[in-house]
This record gives C-alpha cells, structure tokens and sequence, in this order.
C-alpha cells in the first residue's frame, strides 16, 4: 500500500510538470518570464495572424489647360481635369493650382472635383512657373507637369507704381526712389514696371513709346503737357482726367487734374 501511493504522488507532480511546460511562458507580478530552454523546445510554434493587405492606390490622369500670357492684373484660369484610369471615371478629390515663387511651389487656389473638372483662378504678379497637383482618398498623389505663364506689363501695374509714391517730395532732378521731379518719376515708374529706359527729361519722353489719340487714352499712358511743341511736363495718366505726377517744387506726388488741353499721350504697353 505504502509504494503504491509514492508510485500515484510521482506521477502527479510529473503531470503538473507536463502543463508548466505545456505552457512555455508565463505572467507573474506583471512582467514577462521565459521557461527554461528545455521547456520551450517542447512549446508549439504559435502562427502569426496575418496583416490584412492593404488595397493598392490608384494613380489618376491629370492634366491641365490655360493661358500662357496674361497682362499683369488680369485673371489666369486653369481648367484641370481627373479621370481614374482603372474604372475610366471621375477621381474624387482636389486639385491645387501652384506657382513656383521665392525657390519653393506655393498654392494660389484650390478645388473640389466635380465631374471629373475643376477650374482654377489666380492673379500671378511676375513670370512664374505654374502646376496643378491632385489629391483624393485612394489615389497616388498625380501633378501635371510645370509650364510657364509670363505676366506681361499693363497700364494696371504702371499705375499700381505709380501709386506707391504718392507723398514723396519734389527734387528738381531728382529720379527716386525717395524723391523725384516731374521726368524723374514718370521715368522710374516705367523703368520699374516695364524695363524701359526713358530719358529724364519730359520733352524727350514725348518721343518715346506708341502715339495714342487723346479719346484712345487708357490708365498708365504717359501724358507730356506741351508749350507749343516743347513738352515740359509728365505724368501718368489715372483715369477720369486725372493723372498722377510730380508737379514743382515744394510740391508732392499726388493725383492731380489735367489742367490744359495741350499735351500728347504715349503708351508704353500694350
């Protein structure tokens, strides 16, 4: 009887050594505790559940139209249109139209696709290069390649310059950019807004530039006010009569009122 019951206890405690292997690791007091080499060699291979794989992205067709000059102040329109090339129908999503200023890509408008075309404004201020860029949950980011879209000097940005000096004191032959005479700012406005060099004086500006009927004149032309045939005065035209100018000593650049009849008009851009 006495052995039969040692045999039972030893065979107990190799069972419970069984399920300790069984096992293979353990929580206690909250930390993570290997089982001995011995014990892990006889613990089953645990498959890993597999990561769901994740859909592909779709790469959209994008491309873009508009115009390749505009005149300074003038609106650019870009119309983008998107089209998902696995099911041939509109990609949802948006479409940013970016200009290349300053050494990096900036966003000038933005907006949402609605039937597989979007159309886009900006007012570009310089020459730059310019892109559209698509975006949409499911797609691959897709840009059009860049193209150039030159600004080209208007009357708008002459007298946009213009402006910016009013308040500055007369200085006879004086040419800016703090103080200026009547040739010497006429000639650093159109130097600074189209490039061109005119001479400073006011009687040889009125050889300068496209002749223009005084009913034809438009908001930047240069207006030369004459003594007979002598011009002796110049200032940009503003509109509604009035121009803008540096008139005399003691005098600021301002906005005044043609007060004679006498003068001609020249455009300097178209």
């Amino acid at each position: 009887m006495h052995e039969h019951s040692s045999s039972r206890r030893r065979r107990a405690s190799i069972g419970t050594g069984t399920v300790a292997l069984s096992l293979g690791l353990c929580l206690c007091a909250g930390q993570l505790i290997a089982a001995s080499p011995a014990a892990a060699a006889t613990t089953p291979a645990v498959t890993p559940v597999a990561a769901a794989a994740a859909a592909p992205k779709v790469t959209p067709s994008i491309w873009a139209s508009g115009a390749r000059t505009v005149k300074w102040g003038s609106t650019l329109k870009v119309t983008a249109k998107v089209i998902d090339p696995t099911t041939k129908k509109v990609a949802k999503g948006t479409v940013r139209l970016q200009g290349y200023t300053n050494g990096a890509w900036r966003t000038w408008d933005t907006a949402t696709v609605r039937n597989g075309v979007v159309s886009l404004t900006a007012k570009p201020t310089t020459t730059a290069w310019v892109r559209t860029v698509f975006t949409g949950s499911g797609y691959n980011q897709r840009g059009t390649g860049r193209f150039k879209v030159t600004v080209k000097a208007s009357g708008a940005k002459v007298l946009a310059e213009a402006k910016k000096h009013r308040g500055a004191l007369y200085k006879f032959g004086a040419s800016g950019p703090k103080r200026f005479d009547c040739s010497g700012y006429t000639k650093y406005v159109y130097k600074k807004t189209t490039g061109k060099n005119l001479p400073h004086k006011a009687n040889s500006q009125q050889k300068h530039g496209k002749a223009v009927a005084k009913s034809k004149k438009q908001v930047g032309d240069l207006i030369v006010f004459r003594n007979g045939s002598y011009g002796y005065h110049a200032g940009i035209y503003a509109g509604n009569g009035y121009i803008y100018d540096s008139p005399r000593t003691g005098a600021r650049v301002g906005k005044h009122k043609i007060w004679n009849n006498n003068y001609v008009v020249r455009r300097l851009v178209a």
